[in-house]
């Protein structure tokens, strides 16, 4: 589920649409979080399905850990990628704003910690990074582990709209993390290995 202060919007003929902030989302906030609703399909499902399907699936899914297809039930699904994103994944299944994001601004992730199938260009934000790789998550998880770790502590001081679809179980790791009871776990566990990437 994506957090309720955001909506859809058309943001150029070369992106499409975007998901926008419509109030102020300060850093440390949890800006989506995998729910009930959200769709899982294994490898065998996608496999199995018409090329129509697959398509929908390939443009509108991220893959985790275990290669399943993951299609978000709302507006998650058309949060576009960024070499800058102001959002980053976790090993929890939800995602953290790593910096304030502003009214306006689009809410944007980091394609390469999604288990992408194949390379793909981005937009050209001046960044030296232009290709998101199958593998960027091998290359860069030390560096998006750092941006996690900056704001991580923000959870618990801060309005968390999507507080309530966070298990409980999921909430006790968060604080032990924060108190320094439990080591933060890496991005990096959620690699999918695939021999085809």
């Amino acid at each position: 589920m994506i957090h309720p202060n955001t909506e859809l919007r058309f943001i150029s003929n070369e992106i499409g649409y975007g998901v926008v902030a419509t109030k102020h989302i300060p850093a440390g906030t949890i800006t989506w979080v995998q729910d009930k609703l959200d769709r899982e399909f294994s490898i065998m499902d996608f496999e199995n399905m018409e090329p129509i399907y697959q398509s929908i699936l390939d443009t509108y899914t991220f893959r985790n850990n275990k290669g399943n297809f993951v299609l978000c039930w709302d507006n998650g699904r058309y949060v576009n990628h960024s070499f800058n994103s102001n959002c980053m994944t976790t090993a929890y299944d939800f995602e953290i704003a790593i910096r304030d994001i502003q009214v306006g601004e689009q809410i944007t992730d980091d394609y390469g910690y999604l288990n992408i199938s194949y390379p793909f260009r981005g937009v050209d934000e001046g960044t030296r990074r232009k290709i998101v790789y199958p593998d960027d998550l091998l290359r860069y998880y030390k560096i998006w582990d750092k941006k996690i770790k900056g704001v991580f502590h923000k959870i618990t001081t801060i309005e968390q709209p999507l507080s309530s679809i966070i298990p409980d179980e999921t909430w006790t790791q968060i604080e032990r993390v924060i108190e320094g009871d439990e080591e933060l776990e890496s991005i990096l566990s959620n690699y999918y290995h695939d021999s085809d990437k």
